[in-house]
């Protein structure tokens, strides 16, 4: 990020996701920060507040921190939320499980293309706010859906390794097979256009191949010779700063969860189902 108070906001966002993950609410935080004497102290002013503003949104403190001279700037918090233990939430499914979605993805191979110059402005700052938008909120519906007597049986949320590689850690956590549709996953529409030109992270094919003994491709069509089907495949595998939710709910909840995370303004796309374990797969995408 060239905005040093966006670059902060983000930084914070990615940090306070694990709690809202694990369904606890963050508490206090530590600021961790390291930067070049070069750098000017207004731009590390601007790093700090971008974070301190998405902690105060989620509600939590910043108790201190502890910042090093290093020879670029990284920045990020070290966060301790709470939560009542039969509240927690594994990164986990049952068979039967829906898989919900709370975030667009394709913000890796987006920000790729940025360095590029291949995005203008409006485009650059739709996937800075999606980076920057707290996992509060899919959590809220979550919590919500608990009050009314329901529950959710996992959670996790998506960064580095990408859709598929995080979808295939709550399967075999639950040693389940997901059937992964892949048209139902919310795509921002520039990635699929930059995925087809071969605008890809390093990241994606580092994903792929850590995955590739989990995951059985049974598209309709050949995605090495259809592009728009090997841009699709690509944005799965797509590493992700600060990306929403995987939900694994019963099928019998989706419809207040659902209701409950468009109130809250989340994507709600249901983008799979968990089955019994076949093969050696964990991960069948349709």
């Amino acid at each position: 990020m060239d905005d040093p108070y966006r670059f902060g906001q983000i930084a914070a966002a990615n940090s306070l996701s694990d709690v809202y993950a694990m369904g606890g609410e963050p508490k206090l935080a530590m600021n961790l920060l390291t930067f070049p004497n070069c750098l000017p102290l207004e731009a590390v002013k601007a790093i700090l507040e971008g974070g301190n503003d998405k902690v105060c949104e989620a509600g939590a403190t910043i108790v201190g921190g502890h910042s090093i001279e290093d020879k670029e700037p990284k920045y990020g918090l070290s966060v301790t939320g709470f939560a009542r233990p039969e509240d927690i939430l594994s990164n986990s499914a049952k068979e039967g499980n829906l898989l919900v979605i709370t975030k667009k993805i394709g913000t890796g191979i987006l920000t790729t293309a940025a360095k590029a110059d291949l995005l203008d402005a409006a485009e650059c700052r739709e996937i800075e706010e999606t980076m920057a938008r707290l996992n509060k909120y899919g959590y809220l519906a979550v919590k919500g859906l608990r009050e009314r007597g329901g529950k959710v049986d996992g959670c996790t949320d998506i960064t580095g390794f990408g859709l598929i590689g995080h979808a295939a850690e709550m399967a075999k956590a639950g040693n389940v097979t997901l059937e992964l549709k892949c048209d139902a996953v919310p795509v921002f529409d520039r990635a699929l256009e930059m995925a087809a030109m071969g605008i890809i992270p390093a990241g994606a094919y580092r994903n792929r191949e850590y995955t590739a003994a989990d995951v059985l491709v049974n598209m309709q069509g050949d995605p090495d010779k259809d592009m728009s089907l090997r841009a699709r495949l690509d944005c799965l595998y797509d590493p992700q700063t600060s990306g929403g939710l995987l939900i694994a709910v019963d099928e019998k909840e989706i419809k207040v969860l659902t209701e409950l995370l468009q109130e809250q303004g989340c994507e709600t796309a249901v983008i799979g189902q968990f089955g019994k374990k076949t093969g050696n797969h964990f991960i069948e995408l349709k």
